[in-house]
């Protein structure tokens, strides 16, 4: 298989949370003990919080999200979509896709286990009562329906496939031939993703499923600082690191053209960077 054609398959699936089908609904274990490291990956402190994850996965993003709003030290490992090389060993039941977050003497894998987990550790952006059900609504939003949509956006012009297929050759770790050929031909195969993903929600141009979806958090959010009321929670990092993941692109700038999602956006962001501990 060629590296375009594998990067394809990897951008559609790379990821974990998607209802489409294309991945399983349930992980029977998501969350398993440190195994002994191979040589396709690095061997790594144990006390060392690692996140495994790709660039554009707003998966990933929800998840760094998450721990810089609650001040926990991390490093990065940029996994390669092609040949999923740095991702540690896992259960066998278990796919193989990010984020996967090494924490505590353990992996966990998926967006929504890896929170669980912090919020354990730390209940800081659990709210009471029924703004928890709110939160958690708008978290699995965010999985289901924000996070399905903008691939279709981001990859949705020639031009933005192209910018894509630039930051997926940046920061994947390929090798120099395969570099060029993703920097040159990449964004053919970005642009099939997104009328993939546009087709599979029912062939609404992509601007226009991300500005339905936007409605309803503008609507969630109304004049509240953040979605459950005046304090943080997950709904706000889950749906704020989804966006995260397309700041550099159009659709980005079309988003803070909406002043109360613009200020929610900032508040939060001024969260994660107060509370961020540099590595």
């Amino acid at each position: 298989m060629g590296p375009i054609r594998s990067i394809g398959l990897q951008l559609d699936s790379l990821s974990d949370d998607s209802p489409s089908g294309d991945f399983p609904m349930s992980l029977s274990t998501m969350r398993f003990p440190l195994a002994l490291p191979n040589d396709s990956w690095q061997k790594r402190d144990v006390h060392t919080t690692t996140l495994y994850q790709f660039e554009l996965c707003p998966f990933c993003h929800k998840v760094r999200a998450a721990l810089e709003a609650k001040g926990i030290a991390f490093e990065t490992v940029e996994v390669n979509p092609m040949t999923k090389k740095e991702l540690p060993e896992l259960d066998s039941n278990v796919r193989r896709k990010v984020p996967v977050l090494q924490i505590d003497g353990e992996f966990i894998a998926d967006s929504t286990e890896i929170l669980n987990h912090l919020e354990t550790r730390d209940a800081s952006l659990t709210p009471s009562g029924d703004a928890k059900a709110k939160s958690d609504m708008i978290e699995q939003w965010t999985d289901d329906d924000l996070a399905q949509v903008l691939p279709a956006v981001i990859y949705g012009t020639w031009r933005d496939a192209a910018r894509a297929a630039k930051v997926v050759a940046r920061t994947s770790n390929f090798g120099f031939v395969q570099n060029a050929v993703v920097r040159g031909g990449g964004s053919l195969i970005m642009h099939q993703v997104a009328k993939k993903i546009s087709a599979r929600r029912g062939g609404g141009k992509p601007k226009e499923m991300l500005a339905a979806e936007m409605d309803k958090f503008e609507d969630w959010l109304a004049d509240q600082r953040f979605v459950c009321g005046d304090e943080l929670s997950v709904g706000d990092i889950a749906a704020h690191g989804c966006l995260t993941c397309i700041r550099d692109f159009p659709a980005f700038a079309d988003i803070m053209k909406r002043p109360r999602v613009a200020a929610w956006f900032a508040r939060v962001q001024e969260v994660r960077d107060t509370n961020r501990v540099a590595n």
